[in-house]
């Protein structure tokens, strides 16, 4: 790589004049415009380019912001992903992309590494597998800050962005009711994640209001610690070995009913003809599996974005007197349910 030194021996200017027009400084709005010009494109021919390690040490700013992810190869994950990417693609920060792959170990390891690299921001993705948001307090006594994706923060200091997971699941049997099921079995979500708990509200809050009996006998819990397609397949097989019939099954989320949709058709029945299926997230398989996934959407892209704008509100508004930054701010995304092929009327 040329440097400043070699770029000011090829021009014939000092380093200092160089790096004052490269680093576009007040300082140097002396110097004529033509001037410049004819250093921007000497460096833009001889392939110059800004040393932002040593500029980070000048300034003790990395301009790097972390985006800490529980598994990357989630489909949830992955489309919020995209949101980020696109935001941050127009600021000048430079997303490091964190897998710590549903572990505590990783995480800890990670956090350790962030804060020696003067990371400036902590965007977490939060999926159905529960985000210890206490092991994120190292970054806010570091001023440091922290907005959560996909769940709801309780911690005064983490600004979150997450859907309104209650009216997502009263749409979503409501629509099931509407077209006349009244034996509707449920796939609930990991006891310790916050979001099974908030859904499981919502149906309660719906059947209550329309006197709609619950039957226990149609209610499992997936037994992993996160959903999958294989531990939606492992629930619905453990429904049809119980005694009680139903028309309809709510499954936990997207990756919960694929598995489901798969245990019934292996079991011999049709969906939505003999039982009617509905998901939650709208992942990007779910428009195109067989039968097409009726779900509640929560755009993943929009939350991405959402994260990202609060990032940036956290770092550019101003201190206050006691020099602390902006409050955080809690962001409800309101879902929209999605009906396709999986769904049909008794």
């Amino acid at each position: 790589m040329i440097t400043i030194r070699e770029l000011a021996t090829a021009s014939g200017f000092s380093p200092t004049t160089i790096s004052l027009v490269l680093n576009s400084s007040p300082a140097g709005r002396h110097i004529p415009e033509k001037t410049k010009e004819r250093i921007r494109e000497l460096a833009h021919k001889l392939g110059y380019h800004p040393n932002q390690f040593a500029r980070s040490l000048r300034s003790s700013r990395s301009h790097a912001v972390a985006v800490m992810v529980p598994d990357i190869s989630d489909p949830y994950c992955a489309q919020i992903l995209l949101g980020i990417d696109k935001s941050l693609y127009r600021s000048t920060y430079l997303p490091v992309l964190i897998d710590i792959q549903n572990s505590r170990a990783r995480f800890r390891k990670h956090v350790a590494t962030l804060l020696e690299r003067r990371i400036e921001g902590v965007i977490a993705v939060a999926n159905s597998l529960q985000l210890q948001t206490e092991m994120l307090d190292v970054f806010a006594k570091s001023r440091i800050p922290v907005i959560v994706i996909g769940r709801e923060s309780n911690p005064e200091w983490i600004s979150s962005v997450s859907v309104d997971n209650e009216m997502g699941a009263r749409i979503a049997i409501e629509h099931l009711y509407e077209i006349g099921h009244r034996r509707i079995a449920f796939i609930r979500g990991p006891k310790r994640v916050v979001d099974s708990v908030r859904r499981w509200q919502g149906i309660c809050d719906f059947a209550n209001g329309v006197s709609l009996r619950l039957d226990s006998k149609l209610i499992v819990q997936l037994e992993a610690a996160a959903s999958s397609s294989e531990a939606g397949f492992d629930a619905m097989n453990k429904l049809l070995r119980q005694e009680g019939r139903f028309t309809a099954v709510m499954a936990f989320d997207d990756m919960t009913a694929f598995g489901a949709i798969r245990a019934l058709t292996q079991a011999g029945l049709k969906v939505p003809d003999q039982c009617s299926v509905v998901g939650f997230d709208d992942v990007a398989a779910a428009a195109y599996y067989n039968p097409p996934i009726t779900t509640v959407s929560q755009s993943m892209e929009e939350l991405g974005n959402l994260g990202v704008s609060s990032f940036l509100h956290a770092t550019q508004a101003p201190l206050d007197n006691n020099g602390v930054g902006p409050q955080p701010v809690q962001h409800k995304v309101k879902p929209v349910l999605i009906i396709r092929g999986s769904t049909a009327a008794v």
